[in-house]
């Protein structure tokens, strides 16, 4: 079969490969019919991913037909039109049992660091990826998913990758109602993040980039403000006076390890390999978010060291939130949607009554979907912990649960302590209403 095959830092080439083999029962081989190329792609063919072996076939965003599948394989058979998440996850460890599939302990012989990722190094469990005509895809009973008939190829392979990775963008995020939301990177994965912020409730999105043309399509599909950060001397004392000068209440880093900004970071980390990236846009994130505030990170970095302003993090009272997009499992009965990024079928909302209850959070305790696209009555008996924290029984006439009114509690006996206050636009502060106190949890 021909492949995609890496040949050193900033080498690729076409060459001809044994086709992959069977070699687990449940694996299954998926011949390839449309592939994408990541922007994280670019940290391999640049040579800044360690571990990336000569012979590697690059590729983690593809959907292809089912050629054929091992004898234990039950959900799939040859012909099954089928788009494989990026990461690689057995659906039964430790991590996956707890929704955290891109942090499989099965997958990697490096798993204490990182998952199985498709065509991403042996870092990343040494698997090829799907720039080839045919791939193989482990645990086949667990990771792809079936293209549904009236789904053309070019949106399943969205799908892949791109668009879950900004959702989940949005979601680490944990946005509310009104918040003001900065998005750097107008790539595809922060121009889904910029849709997704809208629809968990923010009030205002913004997005940052350098290049025109991905800042216009960012205000005509994400409906977003933008900022070209090279026509300001800084910024973020831009994005400051921007938000009333006290930042913005949530930061999305969708750029990663090749940012563009700084000539010595770009330098030091591109060129000599000094660090595990260029971390400005995530130093960018850090000074322009408010105090208290949130910073989500899905652009990707490498596993050493690069020289984030963690201490001004610190000092600021930052929440950092930042993981490899987890899949979705699917198992026999359908696509599993507890991620809050699974297909959601028509009528139904993440929440609806069928949900099982350990599923009612996402993975690391998020809320999985905006409290007005809760079915009426859906919080009525119970408490849904966010993060550590417990949302308050919902008011007479609201739907579901009020995720701006938020208690804290002690972890062992006691009582809950005192509401967060609600925040406004641009990280503003209002009277927060009355609190109601709930015993903690035991």
């Amino acid at each position: 079969m021909r492949s995609m095959v890496y040949r050193g830092p900033y080498k690729v080439r076409v060459e001809e490969k044994d086709m992959p083999p069977i070699e687990h029962p449940n694996d299954a081989i998926v011949r390839v019919t449309s592939a994408a190329i990541c922007g994280s792609d670019l940290h391999l063919y640049h040579g800044m991913m360690p571990d990336t072996r000569v012979g590697m076939t690059f590729g983690h965003e593809f959907v292809g037909v089912v050629e054929k599948v091992g004898s234990s394989v039950e959900r799939l058979k040859p012909g099954d039109r089928v788009m494989v998440p990026f990461n690689i996850y057995c659906g039964s460890c430790w991590f996956c049992s707890r929704g955290l599939y891109s942090n499989c302990h099965n997958v990697n012989p490096n798993a204490t660091a990182v998952g199985g990722i498709y065509g991403y190094s042996h870092t990343c469990g040494g698997y090829d990826g799907g720039q080839a005509e045919f791939v193989r895809v482990p645990f086949a009973d667990v990771g792809p998913g079936l293209i549904p008939d009236w789904m053309d190829e070019e949106d399943a392979v969205l799908l892949t990758d791109a668009l879950p990775t900004g959702y989940f963008g949005a979601q680490l995020g944990d946005i509310t109602e009104g918040d003001t939301v900065v998005v750097f990177g107008a790539g595809p994965v922060g121009l889904f993040a910029a849709k997704s912020a809208w629809l968990m409730g923010a009030g205002r999105v913004i997005v940052i980039d350098h290049l025109e043309y991905r800042l216009e399509k960012a205000r005509t599909f994400a409906h977003a403000e933008t900022y070209n950060f090279v026509e300001y001397d800084d910024i973020v004392v831009h994005l400051k006076k921007a938000t009333d000068y006290l930042g913005a209440d949530v930061v999305i880093d969708a750029v990663g390890a090749e940012a563009d900004g700084n000539f010595l970071q770009h330098v030091t980390s591109s060129k000599l390999k000094l660090q595990g990236g260029s971390p400005i846009a995530l130093n960018w994130a850090i000074d322009s978010v408010r105090k208290g505030g949130t910073v989500s990170v899905v652009g990707a970095y490498g596993p050493i060291f690069s020289t984030v302003k963690f201490g001004d993090a610190m000092n600021k009272g930052l929440t950092l939130r930042m993981n490899q997009c987890p899949g979705v499992p699917r198992g026999p009965a359908g696509p599993d949607s507890g991620m809050g990024f699974g297909p959601r079928p028509r009528g139904q909302t993440l929440l609806s009554p069928r949900t099982t209850r350990h599923r009612n959070r996402c993975a690391l305790g998020l809320p999985r979907t905006p409290a007005r696209e809760v079915a009426p009555g859906a919080f009525r008996r119970a408490r849904f912990r966010d993060a550590g924290l417990w949302h308050l029984r919902p008011s007479k006439g609201h739907l579901g649960g009020d995720p701006e009114i938020r208690l804290q509690v002690q972890r062992g006996p006691g009582r809950a302590l005192a509401a967060a206050p609600r925040r406004g636009p641009g990280g503003c502060v209002g009277t927060p209403r009355p609190l109601v106190c709930h015993p903690a949890p035991g």
